[in-house]
């Protein structure tokens, strides 16, 4: 087997038994989808234009757009006007979009928690490094993939 191919299985294995490639809930088992997980996270930490929660989710001004349209209607967040631009969106996460927050973050640790715990521990330090070449090749290779150039 190509070594592209078993790359290719075990992120598939390892997205699948995380629990990534649930649309409805989050891998520490918030009923939320990924992206809303992603999005309530960074708007915990307090008001935020729309532009710039499409640069922190990496994903494009339509997607970010359907994905407030949706919290919104969860009322979990809610939309107001950038003071110095007119057309500017800021949002900011109601009290049930906090509420939901606090539980993905204490969730989240949770999950972390166990899952590193299974980790042995000599080999954590491996881990985390790994993690951290695969964020900038995914970085690297993003930009480099064919369809970059429709996202543009």
């Amino acid at each position: 087997m190509l070594e592209e191919q078993q790359f290719a299985e075990a992120i598939v294995r390892f997205i699948r038994s995380f629990g990534l490639h649930r649309p409805d809930r989050t891998p520490c088992g918030i009923e939320a989808g990924v992206a809303e997980a992603h999005a309530l996270s960074e708007l915990s930490t307090g008001r935020l234009r729309q532009i710039d929660l499409v640069e922190r989710l990496n994903l494009s001004k339509s997607t970010v757009s359907r994905l407030v349209d949706g919290m919104a209607e969860r009322g979990w967040v809610e939309r107001g006007r950038v003071p110095s631009d007119g057309r500017g969106v800021l949002l900011a996460l109601t009290p049930a979009g906090s509420d939901v927050a606090r539980r993905l973050a204490r969730a989240r640790r949770d999950r972390f928690r166990i899952l590193l715990a299974a980790v042995p521990e000599e080999r954590r330090s491996d881990l985390i490094d790994v993690l951290r070449i695969m964020e900038e090749a995914a970085r690297v290779s993003d930009a480099k993939h064919p369809r970059a150039l429709e996202r543009a």
